[in-house]
């Protein structure tokens, strides 16, 4: 490894910016509703690149009050950008709060950009002999690029890459670094709104660099153009002149490097960590202690939970970002680092005063569980041998009613003795008049029904409740204790050592590091129920949460627990036709392609569609700089080109087959012979159930052969047959309502077809000649309408072109009023308060319905008229689900309840029940709740999915 000394200097804005949008669809909200997905981003991009490079010197360089220089020289430079996103704004002052207490320099001029400051830093460190990196994914940079300066980039999916000469020279086709700024100039950049030279993009830019080798020889030579090139490029010959003068990073910003000032030292650890834990950064306290650490002396009390603990505890749980190998970055004794880490420390089970007791066999047992049945509210966790609760065993169960207190009852392996235990245990789970508390009791109340016990009486689930107080955040055990209570539980992986075959089962686990684990679990977890339980009241979702989702968390136990029937064989034969038709396509790919390649490599794929056959002028590119394939974008080119059309139904088929022709017979359980999704009520923040392992509601219905996987799912015998209830437009029914558009709801109670009576009135044609594509066009528009559809949007999903579909939205709104005045209402509420609800009062927050940032703004805006509408669809068909399961309990019924899959409700239905189930169902669903529009429930039986659906 060379001697020389290395510098980097991070573009500090450009990776703020791309950490806060990598997390624009699932924003990291802490409990104090702070968006803090741009610190998030930028630390871990920090952090990532000191793991990496373990640099001998770093500093961070930041904008302030933008170039005074170039908007002299241009007025209009950077006038179109948008607003920073408040987001960015609020990160800000915690970042260089953190960068202080890490002791790295923040480089920062007054009237000068980052850029102009790295590129004066680069250049006099390279002076002094420093081999220099500028890390930022900003392709202007690549103009400071010499042989001791390189761009550092981060690339798309995670990783760097380095330029050097070579590496510029190949991207922009120049044969010296510094003609990058003559291809900005020529080209110009929209996002600085630097002009350019009008009509000259990418390629003509390249073409001009390679013919005249600068701006100036391109003026020079004009006489070498044609036509209307020609007359543009000489018409504007001062304003590329001037845009390659703003696109000039500039080499003499007042600032000064001093090689001390920017080398690596020892941050203020306990100072870091109090601030990542005010941020509620778990994971991040991880990965910066295992930076900044020495081998010698892990974090042990810092270290977050394992996915394998919450997987137990709640699902689904986020993978835990662990960081490389510790190293130290400093020089000198690292021996008084604990001791400072261990100040700040979140309090653990070590430190954290508790009585957790093992209750012996015999006597002792009956004496706990007299003083069990004397409480009237308790917190229990199963311990068990795996995560699957259709085959797991108990190893034990721990109970706690009084924080800082609890006990372990341990389990015996032999089957007919542990049944004999959990009998001792009966009265207490199958008592009314004692509370159960749990976190994802759903799981546990599966695991006791093999045991034969079913857990009765008032129930509190902390994974729910705080689901419906902050629905954004993630809820498992492991989080909740360290937002909350400032406690960090002990670690699954301390437990039982990593995943794979060297991983020790729970039964393996001294009794007494069970009793600590499992009851430490109950008790922080009875702790938070006393925290939540006051939070669901100010939140006004107690209601939500004790009669719609406590009941159907016992409903979901129950369908999954019954499972569905799967006809094996069946998909076996679907899956070689499946082969057939993807080497058929393969085919006529390759034959329109005129050669074999990988139809799955994005990467060659690309070169066929956008070099070789030239589908397109201007092909987008991805950020690796890849032709971009995905989906959106060739559906957009498909209806034009067959090999498009093929690739794409290449695609589904090949997707259908992976995904579930081939996957489903695989988790068809052993023990029971079917199929069992789990659903989860905590995924979703609109309030919908979602389902996995396997996810039965992605199932693809809209081509003939993903239709073809439902007809797998059969009754359970020849006894029974299955029976789809579906809910008739259900969301169009409640935007109606809500709404009061008098057309709408008058179409409904008359039983029009919505689609039709809507393409009458925006075609303004009679309901009789409206035309099957009117009302295709006229559906495209009633479903998108609830999502915030586009004239752009709109022209993509039909045969309309831009305008068509423009006239078309303004034509709908014009006949619908009280519509478009409703989905004011809507964020016009969302502005006031903060949130949007459901009809039942169910919250969707949106925090950036205020944004100045018009991207940002126009997502919340969107959620705002889609989440009522989506969440009271969801709550009302969860209405429905309680009160059919009630009364099939109450009637002793063999009918079963099998899956939901978002609208549509499937059972298992023993055939002399039948018309007695068409009456219940149908009764049951229609009448969860009272609109001002009829629910209308379409229904349909058969030997399987598909006829039934």
């Amino acid at each position: 490894m060379s001697d020389q000394k290395r510098l980097f200097l991070v573009d500090a804005y450009a990776l703020i910016f791309r950490g806060y949008y990598a997390f624009i669809k699932n924003p990291r909200i802490n409990s104090k509703g702070e968006d803090t997905s741009a610190i998030m981003g930028f630390m871990n991009s920090l952090l990532d690149v000191i793991k990496r490079e373990r640099p001998d010197h770093l500093a961070v360089c930041f904008d302030k009050g933008g170039s005074v220089d170039r908007v002299e020289m241009f007025e209009a430079y950077k006038a179109n950008r948008d607003e920073t996103p408040e987001g960015i704004k609020t990160a800000v002052p915690y970042i260089c709060e953190i960068l202080k207490a890490m002791h790295i320099p923040i480089m920062v001029k007054d009237g000068y950009e980052a850029d102009d400051v790295i590129g004066t830093l680069a250049k006099k460190a390279e002076k002094q002999g420093y081999k220099t990196f500028m890390v930022t994914p900003d392709k202007d940079f690549a103009q400071l690029v010499s042989e001791n300066i390189f761009m550092y980039r981060p690339v798309f999916g995670g990783g760097y890459e380095t330029w050097g000469i070579p590496e510029v020279q190949k991207k922009f086709e120049v044969t010296d670094p510094l003609q990058v700024i003559d291809f900005l100039g020529m080209m110009g950049d929209a996002s600085d709104n630097i002009p350019g030279l009008p009509g000259v993009g990418e390629k003509t830019a390249k073409k001009f660099i390679a013919q005249f080798g600068s701006m100036e020889g391109l003026l020079a030579n004009t006489d070498q153009l044609k036509g209307k090139m020609k007359e543009k490029v000489e018409a504007n010959g001062e304003l590329g002149l001037l845009s390659k003068q703003l696109a000039t990073i500039m080499l003499d910003v007042p600032v000064e490097f001093d090689a001390k000032d920017f080398e690596m030292s020892e941050p203020d650890i306990p100072k870091v960590t109090e601030i990542f834990q005010e941020l509620e950064f778990r994971r991040l306290i991880d990965n910066f202690l295992k930076t900044f650490a020495s081998e010698a002396q892990p974090a042990t009390n810092n270290t977050p939970a394992t996915p394998e603990k919450a997987a137990v505890k709640a699902t689904p749980k986020e993978q835990a970002s662990a960081g490389a190998g510790q190293f130290s970055l400093f020089g000198g004794n690292p021996s008084t680092e604990p001791e400072s880490i261990s100040e700040h420390a979140r309090k653990t089970a070590e430190n954290t005063s508790h009585f957790y007791q093992s209750v012996a066999s015999g006597m002792a047992t009956k004496l706990f569980v007299k003083n069990l049945m004397n409480q009237t509210s308790v917190c229990f966790d199963t311990e068990t041998t795996g995560l699957n609760p259709l085959t797991a065993e108990l190893v034990g169960i721990a109970f706690s009613w009084e924080a800082g207190k609890g006990f372990y009852v341990p389990f015996p392996e032999d089957k007919a003795e542990a049944q004999e235990l959990i009998e001792i245990l009966r009265p207490f789970f199958e008592s009314e008049t004692i509370q159960k508390i749990g976190q994802n009791l759903k799981y546990d109340i599966k695991v006791l029904r093999k045991y034969n016990i079913k857990v009765k009486g008032k129930l509190f689930d902390t994974m729910l409740s705080h689901y419906l107080i902050n629905p954004d955040m993630r809820h498992n055990m492991d989080v909740l204790a360290e937002t909350y209570l400032n406690y960090t539980p002990i670690s699954i992986t301390e437990l039982l050592g990593k995943k794979g075959k060297n991983q020790l089962s729970m039964r393996d686990v001294p009794l007494e590091k069970q009793t600590e684990y499992a009851v430490e679990d109950a008790d922080i977890t009875l702790q938070l129920k006393e925290h939540f339980e006051k939070e669901l009241g100010e939140a006004n979702t107690q209601k939500l949460f004790d009669e719609i989702e406590i009941p159907l968390l016992r409903v979901l136990a129950d369908m999954e627990l019954e499972g569905i029937n799967l006809d094996t064989a069946f998909l076996n034969s679907l899956s070689e036709d499946l082969n057939n038709d993807i080497a058929n396509l393969e085919k006529r790919i390759y034959e329109a392609a005129g050669e074999a390649f990988n139809i799955a490599s994005p990467k060659q794929l690309g070169i066929i569609l956008f070099e070789k056959l030239k589908l397109v002028d201007k092909p987008k590119k991805t950020k690796t700089g890849q032709y971009a394939t995905s989906e959106d974008i060739l559906s957009y080119l498909a209806k034009d080109h067959e090999i498009i059309q093929n690739i794409l139904d290449y695609r589904g088929l090949a997707k259908l087959k992976s995904t579930y022709v081939d996957a489903l017979p695989l988790q068809v359980e052993a023990s029971t012979g079917r199929v069992h999704t789990d659903y989860m009520q905590t995924v979703a923040a609109t309030g919908r159930l979602s389902s996995n392992n396997p996810n039965l509601q992605n199932i693809p219905i809209r081509t003939e052969r993903g239709r073809q996987v439902r007809k797998a799912f059969v009754p359970r015998n020849e006894d029974y047959t299955l029976l789809a209830a579906d809910y008739s437009q259900i969301e169009l029914r409640i935007i109606a309502a809500l709404s009061e558009e008098e057309t709408m709801i008058e179409a409904f109670k008359n039983g029009e077809d919505i689609h039709a009576s809507t393409a009458s009135k925006v075609f303004n044609v009679p309901l009789a000649k409206v035309t099957r594509e009117q009302r295709s066009n006229a559906k495209t528009v009633n479903f998108g309408i609830i999502y915030g559809v586009s004239a752009f949007g709109l022209s993509n999903q039909t045969d309309l072109s831009r305008n068509e579909s423009k006239e078309l939205i303004d034509t709908y709104y014009k006949n619908y009023p009280k519509l478009r005045n409703y989905m004011s209402e809507l964020v016009d509420f969302a502005r006031d308060h903060g949130y949007v609800q459901t009809v039942l009062g169910r919250r969707r927050y949106l925090k950036d319905i205020n944004s100045r940032n018009a991207v940002v703004r126009g997502a919340a805006e969107r959620n705002a008229v889609n989440a009522p509408i989506q969440g009271s669809a969801a709550d009302i068909i969860k209405i429905a689900m309680i009160n059919i399961y009630k009364k099939l309990q109450e009637g002793n019924y063999k009918t079963k309840m099998l899956l939901q899959v978002h609208d549509e409700l499937v059972f298992d239905v023993y055939k002399p029940e039948l018309e007695a189930m068409k009456t219940l169902i149908k009764t049951e669903m229609e009448n969860a709740f009272t609109l001002k529009v009829p629910l209308d429930v379409e229904l349909d039986i058969g030997d399987n999915w598909l006829e039934a659906h």
